[in-house]
């Protein structure tokens, strides 16, 4: 239907929900960090648009939107649970009878920056911490090499036991909260470090960050690759015991890949890391001339900074 009177109503809440991310330093760190990995194109943009972009928007563009995509040639109906293919398909089939074929619509392939010198972007906030993140890219979802990858991230800041939340918090008290993270998309991908500090203590903490990242180069122990993989194979495992969870990772699957790794594929996939994976993980990507720091607080330059970068 598209009623025109309920899209003015939802075009407000939108906006006001745009607003309320630009007042939370964390959300706006995260915008500006996919900027910077992915400049002047859709895959940098804030998903929500902007207020212009939100206000420009017509009845008819969003019609065309929903006929150009919401065809049969471009869904996928994925079910996890007591029930058979014969009773889903049986289920299903009245329901998309006479649902139309289209062409399945078009994408914009992303491209990373092409900065060859460490970027830094800040903005001044009058806030009690200096929110921060240290981004680079990465991986697509596909690629070969993206377990190892994984197991790298996982390893250097993902969890309690990981080499960042160690150093950075329980020995040097510099971040209550601070992990990294890898993000997978269908052609691009990131790694990216988070964490928020006493303004006082921002270089300090962005210095250890960067010896983590330089440490781990070296290479690792087996018994910390061994706690990692468990630790990863824990977690994918847990949430499989919740079949929208199940239902949902074949479905993104199959709609983006057209194809469907079983749990325990990837499983084999984990175990199958090296350490030597995980060195030239880290030789390869961590890369001092490809960093983005992105920092939200109060400050007026951002020359300390750019001097720890490039230092």
């Amino acid at each position: 239907i598209l009623d025109p009177a309920e899209v003015d109503k939802e075009r407000s809440v939108v906006q006001e929900e745009l607003s309320m991310t630009n007042d939370y330093p964390s959300y706006r760190v995260d915008l500006i960090t996919d900027e910077l990995l992915w400049p002047n194109q859709p895959m940098g943009r804030d998903i929500g648009g902007s207020r212009e972009s939100v206000q420009g928007i017509s009845h008819q563009m969003l019609a065309d939107w929903f006929n150009g995509h919401y065809g049969a040639d471009n869904v996928v109906i994925s079910v996890a649970g007591s029930i058979s293919h014969d009773q889903v398909v049986k289920t299903v089939a009245p329901l998309a009878e006479g649902w139309e074929r289209r062409d399945r619509p078009t994408w914009s392939p992303a491209t990373y920056g092409t900065n060859t010198t460490p970027q830094v972007r800040m903005e001044n906030r009058k806030t009690e911490q200096a929110h921060m993140a240290l981004s680079l890219p990465g991986l697509d979802n596909r690629h070969p090499d993206r377990y190892a990858l994984d197991m790298m991230n996982t390893v250097l800041g993902d969890g309690m036991s990981s080499r960042l939340f160690i150093e950075v918090r329980e020995k040097r008290g510099l971040a209550y909260d601070i992990h990294s993270s890898v993000s997978h998309f269908r052609d691009t991908g990131s790694i990216s470090v988070g964490f928020g500090v006493d303004p006082t203590k921002a270089r300090q903490a962005v210095e250890t960050v960067l010896g983590e990242l330089r440490k781990i180069k070296s290479g690792v122990g087996e018994d910390e690759l061994t706690r990692a993989k468990e630790f990863a194979k824990g977690r994918l495992l847990l949430r499989m015991e919740d079949t929208r969870a199940v239902s949902g990772w074949a479905g993104a699957q199959e709609a983006l890949y057209d194809e469907v790794l079983a749990v325990d594929e990837v499983v084999e996939k984990v175990d199958a890391v090296t350490i030597a994976d995980v060195e030239r993980m880290a030789n390869q990507f961590l890369l001092g001339d490809r960093m983005n720091l992105v920092v939200v607080g109060p400050y007026r330059s951002d020359k300390q900074f750019q001097a720890v970068l490039k230092g």
